[in-house]
């Protein structure tokens, strides 16, 4: 007999924002905003405090302050946000060998064959929210289902705090009166192909005929909005989920026009991304870049290496060969500016060189001792004499993207 499938989804509350709340509780109940706040800046996320104002995530930052004038900006610490994200990953662990992550603050969790009924999952996922309240001080919100779909779902329902049960008989009452913009893959130009048959609430999809479904969103889009719609929804919870591609971009509050502050911010990035590569025993070996201009037009392009790496040097070295013989800026400043890698690889896996590269070893434990630096002092404690900023305010200039979470 097919045992009963207990999925859980659970999802940090406004993650950023509430760990900068647990470092500095002079923040608590004051609306808090991580995030630019330059004119090209983006709101990461917010503390419930602020979204009283109606500030969101992935938001305008010149919107968001027109909304909330009195909010603290924060630009963010990734590094501290990704060891609390691990400490809570190994929380979870305990309860399941299935985990898969689908962000830095959420995560699926599978209970079956551990939880006999959603009612048991549901008191499994108090045990986590409460662990995790007691070694991260953080809040959590929780959705208990029998698939995937309706976890994430219910894990929205009831924020902040939050846990709430989906069971498949009680979607009348609780997955039926949403909109249908709920519904995964149904997002503004598919809700407005379905309002315009009428279809405004979940339930509408479930008392609609058939063909006349078909007509809005296609045959295959109507087998799909109706499956989930019952609440069905097979896809398994899959552990493992490897990052495809590392990347970091900036947008700058004025265009770059200087030749070397560009170079230089190549060089960053670069930096940045093997940083990362070397944090998650990983190599890449392709390099991406991408440049937008005042105007708006984005050029993207790569190159492939010779052999993986996970240094900056053959990082910055392609992005520079490829920025200058296939990208042409026409005279226009560059507004925003990105490096990434793909084809990754855990490190030490491929065909290494048979005679080490002298200049590669000096690099490699160089970037060492200043990992270790990094690592004990903070990201901040060490700096290539090239990337020191020659201005006090340059900081201002450069609006950092920090993922965007609820």
């Amino acid at each position: 007999m097919d045992l009963p499938r207990v999925i859980l989804h659970l999802d940090m509350d406004a993650f950023y924002a509430a760990v900068e709340v647990r470092e500095d509780p002079r923040l608590a109940g004051k609306p808090l905003i991580i995030g630019h706040a330059g004119k090209r800046g983006v709101v990461s996320t917010c503390s419930y405090e602020a979204r009283k104002f109606g500030v969101r995530s992935a938001m305008p930052s010149v919107t968001a302050k027109r909304l909330c004038p009195d909010a603290t900006w924060l630009p963010g610490r990734m590094s501290l946000y990704v060891s609390v994200s691990r400490e809570i990953r190994a929380v979870l662990g305990n309860y399941s060998p299935v985990v898969e992550p689908l962000s830095i603050d959420e995560a699926f969790i599978d209970l079956t064959g551990i939880a006999g009924s959603l009612e048991d999952g549901a008191r499994i996922a108090q045990e986590i929210k409460d662990a995790i309240r007691r070694g991260q001080r953080l809040t959590s919100s929780v959705g208990v289902a029998p698939n995937k779909f309706l976890a994430k779902v219910a894990s929205d329902l009831d924020k902040p705090d939050g846990l709430f049960v989906m069971p498949l008989e009680e979607l009348d009452t609780k997955l039926w009166p949403l909109p249908v913009e709920r519904l995964w893959g149904v997002g503004p130009k598919t809700a407005a192909k379905l309002r315009r048959g009428g279809i405004v609430k979940i339930g509408d999809i479930v008392r609609c005929d058939e063909r006349a479904l078909q007509l809005l969103v296609g045959e295959g889009g109507a087998a799909h909005l109706r499956a989930l719609a019952h609440g069905r929804d097979e896809r398994p919870v899959k552990t493992g989920r490897a990052a495809k591609s590392i990347s970091e971009e900036r947008t700058y509050g004025s265009d770059i026009m200087n030749p070397d502050e560009i170079d230089r911010a190549l060089l960053a990035r670069a930096e940045g991304v093997a940083r990362q590569l070397r944090r998650q025993g990983l190599t890449g070996r392709t390099v991406h870049i991408k440049v937008r201009t005042g105007d708006f037009t984005t050029w993207t392009r790569s190159s492939t290496l010779a052999a993986p790496t996970d240094l900056p040097e053959p990082l910055v070295d392609e992005a520079r060969r490829m920025f200058r013989e296939r990208i042409d800026l026409a005279g226009c400043g560059v507004r925003l500016l990105g490096l990434g890698v793909s084809g990754l690889d855990r490190g030490g896996l491929g065909q290494g060189a048979l005679f080490e590269d002298p200049a590669e070893q000096r690099s490699r434990k160089a970037a060492r001792a200043a990992d270790a630096v990094r690592d004990r002092l903070g990201e901040k404690a060490l700096t290539r004499a090239r990337l020191i900023r020659r201005r006090r305010d340059e900081d201002d200039d450069e609006a950092s993207s920090l993922p965007a979470v609820d």
